[in-house]
This record gives C-alpha cells, structure tokens and sequence, in this order.
C-alpha cells in the first residue's frame, strides 16, 4: 500500500518527465548553447574556439547591416500590427455585423484563410510570378488601367523589395488572423450589443465599446504573435529575394543565416540569434506583466 501511495504521489511528476526532455533536447540546451557560441569566434572548420567575450555584439553595435536588417524587422512589424491586427479586427467585425450576407460572409472566410495554409515555398514563388517586371500580372495590371508609371521590378530594386515582401506575408496571415478574431467576437455575449441599440449607439459605437474592449485578450495575443513572428521572420525573405538586392531586403534572420553558413561566421551568427531571442523574451516579458496586471 506504501509502494502504491508513493507511485500515485510521483505520477504526476513521471508524466512531464518526456516533455520535460523534449523541451531540454529541443528549446533549453540549444539555447543556451547559442549564448556559448556568441562568446566565441568560430567556424565550422575551426579546430578550436577563440573565446571573445562581448566582441561579437560589440562588432553588431557597429555593424550597418545589422541596424538595416533590424530596421527591416521594425517594418515588417509595424505593418503587421496594423494590418493583421487593426484591420483583421475591423474586418472580422463587418462580416460579423450582418452588413455581409451569410453565405458570402462565409465565401469570404475561406478565401481569406487559404493563403495561411499555402506553403511559403509555394507562396514565394507564385508572388515572384507575379511581381516579374512588364511580364507579371501587378505589372500587366497597371499597365491596363493606366498606371505604367507605378510599374516596377519590385523584387529588383532596393526600394521596393523589402515593401513587397511585407505586403506578400500580410496577404498570408491576414485571413488567419481574421478567423481567430470573428471567433473572439462570437464569444462576446449578444446581449452586450442588444443593449448598445437600444441606448442608440451606430456600428462604430458599438464596434469600439463593445467588440474591441470583448476581444481585448485576442488582440493582445494577436499582436503578440505577430510581433514573434515580425523577429523570427526569415523563410519568405530567402524565398523571394535571399536578402537583395543589395541587403536591401535583409532581415535579422536572413543576415543570421548569411552570416553563418555563406561567410561561415557561426559566432557572429549567434549573436544574432541571441538578440532575436532577446527581443522575444523582452515582448514576451512586457505581456506577461501586462496580463498579470489585468487579473482580478
């Protein structure tokens, strides 16, 4: 009876066991790994390490393609925010309002959500079709309607590289990120909006004192998970453009992969990565407190 009692006591603690070595494998050692690896300059033929303490964030400090490829990262999450959170939700409040009819509101739905499961090789070379200078369909359509002028290599020039890689991952994750929103607004009890009509309060009165404060949390985790994703962004930049032309559409993970397997500077890479992580942990950091403060 003892054994018994002491093994139902640690089953509990037996059953986190495998996740527990699945996040140490995967999440913890690395980490802390990529931090040993910051502090040192090293190659992948290198027999040894040549320990630099801070000298790799110190060369970031002065480096000009890190703050452009961090520049990068900032316009790609503040375009996010604005269109994947702001205007998913206002968009999500329209189809919801009735204003849409049920059938083409659910028409819409789905075709918002299906770039979200495209995959983004896919994705990169659809939207590198179509961006193609005189013989691609933006092009094409500009020429059509009389706007030669606004055409453009947009994958070609350093102006508009990055601007049209950003505007290919908002058409990705818009619609995604408009579903998760209507089924926030759903959740929001219907007599909230009953009562908003009869004190006479218009659509936008009642989008902004009812639907916004009811999915309050959805957005902050929205704008969270967009912003992760703004730092971490990496594949549709190598996709696409691989970075140019000219560094012109770098990004933080895109120079982190240059850095470590084209000039083969793994140390220096790592820095890299530990910033990203940094970043992260900083946002992360920012809404944990902010939904502590929250709480009753």
């Amino acid at each position: 009876m003892r054994r018994r009692a002491i093994i139902a006591r640690l089953a509990p603690y037996l059953a986190l066991v495998p996740v527990l070595l699945f996040l140490a494998v995967f999440l913890y050692i690395p980490v802390v790994l990529d931090f040993a690896y910051s502090a040192h300059a090293w190659n992948s033929l290198s027999p040894t390490w040549r320990f630099v303490g801070f000298g790799n964030f110190r060369e970031l400090l002065h480096d000009p393609l890190f703050w452009q490829s961090l520049r990068g990262n900032v316009l790609y999450a503040v375009v996010s925010l604005i269109v994947q959170v702001a205007l998913a939700l206002v968009l999500a409040a329209v189809l919801e309002s009735g204003v849409v009819g049920i059938r083409l509101s659910a028409f819409f739905r789905v075709s918002y959500f299906i770039p979200s499961i495209m995959p983004i090789t896919v994705i990169g070379l659809l939207w590198q079709i179509l961006y193609q200078p005189d013989v691609g369909l933006i092009d094409q359509a500009l020429h059509a309607v009389g706007l030669a002028a606004l055409a453009h290599a947009w994958l070609g020039e350093e102006a508009t590289a990055l601007p049209a890689i950003v505007a290919v991952s908002q058409w990705q994750w818009f619609g995604y990120i408009t579903v998760l929103f209507i089924v926030a607004i759903r959740a929001i009890p219907r007599e909230l909006y009953e009562a908003a009509a009869i004190d006479g309060a218009r659509a936008w009165r009642s989008f902004w004192h009812v639907t916004v404060p009811g999915v309050t949390e959805t957005t902050v985790l929205m704008a969270l998970i967009t912003i992760f994703g703004a730092v971490k962004v990496f594949d549709i930049v190598w996709v696409m453009t691989g970075g140019g032309p000219n560094n012109a559409s770098q990004v933080l993970g895109s120079y982190m992969y240059r850095s470590a397997f084209r000039d083969d500077r793994v140390g220096y890479a790592a820095a890299i990565a530990v910033v990203m992580f940094m970043i992260c942990s900083v946002v992360g950091a920012a809404q944990l407190y902010w939904s502590r403060r929250r709480a009753p």
